[in-house]
């Protein structure tokens, strides 16, 4: 069955999402935590920029 999903998810033009992972400080605590998102791919540079 999860087959079936991501087979879905690609058809058409190939691949239009990314998944980016990027590691932020906090600056209250200073302590680091991981923000995950789904970006489109012609935005990914600015979403790592911090430009999003």
């Amino acid at each position: 069955m999860a087959k079936k999903v991501v087979a879905s998810l690609q058809k058409g033009a190939g691949r239009v999402n990314t998944k980016c992972i990027k590691m932020v400080k906090s600056p209250k605590s200073g302590a680091y935590a991981f923000k995950e998102e789904m970006i489109p791919n012609a935005e990914i540079k600015g979403w790592f920029d911090g430009k999003k």
